[in-house]
């Protein structure tokens, strides 16, 4: 196994998004004096992505993680525009599509996720696009205005998020669900529901139960619109693809990491190779709360995993782990959730959904393993904690508004 790292160490991390540019960030704060080069594949510094969706139409939707001056002042060899296309394990080094090799002695892989194709007809006509750059972002601007017909394929947070964000500047949006309901993989029936009439009452149409068959195209090659496969037709200039994402694991595929629907990582987010480390969307992983390895779209859990992975590369001891946590803004709702609500078997529901002001605990064996929280915070916090605490609570005092949440936990 590598020993930690010291002075005349070179970390290569794999990838500039909040995960790479958190485990560069760590590694100064904890101490790391060697060199560290961060490669990431797009050109420009590293931005946040949350925003690409939450404020598409905003002039705040392209916001660079860091300012120029970090990278400089922290020692960060920040490599833009630079393609990884394979790692050499027994030589220690990782070849770049147009910039020859570079060698390490520790690698990060941090390449996030990719867009899941829809394979139908008519996927690659002008006016079907998808949503995971700054680029991406960029060319959906460009074909939105008023009037425009946009198509979202996918009632995920991000397809939902870009509803929300366009619908106010005149642009007629209708999202196209293939399960049952809005939302069906990460949120309970409660706030799905919910969620699905603040779209519709805001002129955002909804067809849940519905799949795509083919987009069709206008003569000159444009898209037309959506036809499903019950024979209906949803007329549209612009369809935005948003079905979920895969992990990016082909570079650590293709040098034999063992991988599962994303690289698999230990505790401490290492791969099976001792030199190899992997953070966020692209791992996979045992989370507090989960009964078995999960893979985690969040920013929070990547940043996590860098603090984790920096510790041990380190030598230092393991930090605490968090309860996963999750965050969305739609329509004036400021969603917040932890935990993994499949795993609740009952529901309590704690304010008034009429008010928009509400949350939603989800509870196993009496213990709250999950929170979704509408437009409250201190809601969430506290459920945050009676999840990490995994303590038994009183269903009637947790439904209690006049109760502090900090009395709902049982005494034994």
């Amino acid at each position: 196994m590598a020993g930690p790292l010291n002075e005349n160490s070179r970390v290569v991390i794999v990838g500039a998004g909040h995960g790479g540019v958190a485990v560069a960030g760590r590694l100064r704060q904890a101490g790391y004096d060697g060199k560290i080069v961060l490669l990431g594949d797009e050109p420009g510094a590293p931005y946040h992505r949350p925003p690409l969706s939450k404020t598409l139409l905003g002039e705040s939707h392209a916001q660079p993680l860091k300012p120029t001056s970090f990278y400089t002042d922290q020692r960060i060899d920040l490599r833009s525009g630079v393609s990884v296309v394979g790692i050499d394990r027994r030589h220690r080094n990782v070849q770049t599509a147009h910039h020859g090799t570079i060698g390490y002695d520790t690698l990060v892989l941090a390449t996030g996720s990719r867009s899941r194709p829809l394979k139908v007809p008519g996927s690659d006509l002008d006016g079907v696009v998808e949503l995971r750059t700054a680029t991406d972002a960029e060319r959906l601007r460009g074909l939105l205005r008023p009037g425009t017909r946009l198509v979202v394929v996918g009632g995920g947070y991000v397809g939902l998020e870009v509803a929300a964000a366009v619908a106010p500047h005149g642009i007629n949006a209708t999202i196209i669900e293939r399960e049952d309901r809005l939302l069906a993989r990460v949120a309970s029936r409660e706030l799905s529901a919910h969620l699905e009439a603040a779209h519709r009452n805001s002129g955002i149409g909804v067809r849940c139960g519905a799949e795509v068959a083919a987009f069709v195209p206008r003569p000159d090659g444009a898209l037309a619109g959506v036809q499903l496969r019950d024979g209906r037709r949803v007329e549209a200039d612009v369809a935005l693809v948003g079905i979920g994402a895969l992990a990016d694991d082909a570079l650590a595929r293709d040098a034999g990491l063992a991988c599962d629907d994303g690289v698999l990582v230990d505790e401490d987010s290492r791969t099976d190779d001792p030199s190899i480390w992997a953070v966020g969307d692209a791992t996979r992983r045992l989370v507090r709360g989960a009964d078995a390895a999960v893979r985690l779209e969040s920013i929070p859990s990547a940043t996590e995993q860098a603090s984790i992975a920096v510790a041990a590369m380190l030598g230092h001891d393991r930090p605490a782990t968090e309860v996963p946590w999750f965050w969305s803004d739609q329509l004036g709702h400021k969603l917040q959730m932890a935990g993994f609500v499949h795993m609740g078997e009952e529901t309590v529901v704690r304010g008034d959904r009429a008010t928009d002001r509400f949350a939603l605990f989800h509870l196993k064996d009496g213990r709250i393993v999950a929170v979704e929280a509408v437009n409250s915070a201190r809601d969430y916090m506290a459920g945050r904690k009676l999840i990490r605490d995994a303590v038994p609570v009183d269903r009637r005092r947790l439904a209690d508004t006049e109760t502090p949440l900090r009395a709902v936990a049982l005494v034994a």
